[in-house]
């Protein structure tokens, strides 16, 4: 099953072509990146699931998580007079629904499931995501 992946990965990074990268190199770092804190987070989570309530973790994450990438994207710093009422429900939607309560929902399935098992049913969700917008949408994909 590596294999298979691997193999993927190859194919979406050169396109088949082993001269060139079909995708620019911070992409594949951040991605590398994300990878990695995905498993961390992951992994580390189970020690502290056995202390500590799930929301408790993901609150704290997500504060930690923030934090950082404050120096990134300074929040200070944004005009918040030029956006309008829907921009804050867009936000507030992409901020509890499509990330507080996503990795909410994450971490609590590691109580019930092992860290592979988790992390195997969470990389269907790019394939989930593909296939509700072509079917349920009915957008083309790519």
């Amino acid at each position: 099953m590596n294999q298979l992946a691997l193999v993927g990965c190859f194919f979406l990074l050169t396109n088949g072509s082993v001269s060139q990268l079909s995708v620019p190199m911070p992409a594949i770092v951040w991605d590398i990146l994300s990878g990695v804190a995905l498993a961390f987070y992951t992994l580390y989570a189970v020690s502290l699931l056995a202390q500590y309530d799930s929301l408790f973790v993901v609150g704290w994450a997500m504060v930690i998580g923030g934090l950082a990438l404050s120096f990134i994207h300074p929040p200070w710093q944004m005009d918040y007079a030029s956006l309008t009422a829907d921009i804050y429900v867009y936000l507030f939607f992409v901020i509890m629904l499509g990330t507080m309560i996503a990795f909410w929902f994450y971490i609590e399935s590691l109580q019930s499931l092992s860290p592979k098992e988790t992390s195997l049913l969470g990389s269907l969700e790019p394939l989930s995501a593909v296939l509700t917008t072509v079917i349920w949408l009915n957008e083309p994909s790519g």
